[in-house]
């Protein structure tokens, strides 16, 4: 069994594009040639944290995944990163290690982006005129580095709970060309037409009466039952809700917050792989306001495995 570091990771990951490998992961999924259980969740409250397992396998495959993946929200405070964890993977045939992939969380994360990366291809209003960011941290900066090369929008207004991190994230993007500012949640939203939240919230950030025909709303914080960043109303006047997959969606996220809330219905949700493969209809109008609710799904996870670690092998 091979072991590989952060390091070594990040390295097989230079130049990989690993957007295709998501996006083909979520079609795969959706078609129903995945295996993917009921997520794995431990919740701590004092200091806040998850620890998500997330596992399965593509039918044929060489290989299946288990991933374990924490976020401790308060690690800042230790001047340590909020998210940890690996990625191991063994032999579908005889169940043996084949790898681990100490990833330190690193390999989710990116997974993570390519899933908003993938949702804007298919989801994005053609002309974005302002990007917003709801949340400051990792994956508030991910998604905004994935997002180049699909959306052609230099004007961002991010919003964040930290005045300090705020003005980092402003810093930090207005070196690469962005026109950025920091706005509160309502201009952000009456504003922006691509708006990203990437948040552990547990009461809605965003109302719906903020939200402007013509909107994408790509909602990633929410990936255990205890969050949620948007007003359930705003998914009850989308006219698409996508869900990255319908089974998780009905017990976790945005998705499942409206669902209880008796204001949206099951037959109102198609699913990201069958949008992609066009097997359900994505945006077909520029007035259409669209909600994509991302709670992470095991496919993402096995695909990016399996890219970095065949990566890995050539540079071995």
């Amino acid at each position: 069994m091979k072991v590989y570091n952060l390091t070594e990771i990040k390295d097989a990951l230079i130049g990989l594009d690993i957007i295709p490998e998501i996006e083909n992961g979520f079609v795969q999924y959706s078609d129903g040639n995945v295996i993917v259980p009921p997520v794995g969740e431990l919740i701590f409250e004092e200091p806040p944290g998850d620890v998500h397992i997330k596992y399965g396998y593509i039918k044929n495959d060489d290989i299946y995944v288990i991933k374990i993946a924490s976020g401790f929200f308060k690690n800042t405070d230790l001047g340590l990163q909020s998210s940890q964890g690996m990625m191991l993977m063994f032999s579908q045939k005889s169940g043996k290690p084949v790898a681990i992939l100490h990833d330190e969380g690193y390999l989710t994360n990116i997974r993570t982006a390519a899933a908003g990366a993938v949702v804007a291809k298919y989801l994005a209003p053609n002309n974005v005129n302002c990007i917003g960011i709801v949340g400051t941290g990792t994956q508030a900066h991910l998604q905004l580095e994935f997002l180049k090369g699909i959306i052609d929008c230099k004007n961002v207004m991010v919003w964040g709970r930290n005045k300090e991190h705020s003005s980092q994230y402003c810093e930090d993007f207005l070196s690469q060309g962005y026109s950025i500012t920091i706005a509160d949640l309502k201009s952000l939203s009456r504003s922006c037409n691509y708006i990203i939240t990437t948040t552990p919230a547990t009461e809605p950030l965003i109302q719906a009466d903020w939200i402007q025909p013509g909107t994408h709303i790509t909602a990633m914080g929410s990936d255990t039952q205890g969050k949620q960043e948007l007003d359930n109303k705003i998914l009850k006047r989308a006219d698409v809700v996508v869900a990255d997959s319908i089974s998780q969606c009905i017990e976790r996220g945005e998705i499942a917050k409206a669902l209880n809330s008796n204001v949206l219905d099951l037959t109102d949700i198609v699913e990201l792989g069958h949008v992609i493969s066009g097997k359900a209809d994505g945006r077909t109008d520029g007035s259409q306001i669209t909600v994509a609710d991302l709670t992470g799904v095991a496919v993402q996870d096995i695909q990016i495995t399996k890219a970095v670690f065949n990566s890995l092998e050539r540079i071995s």
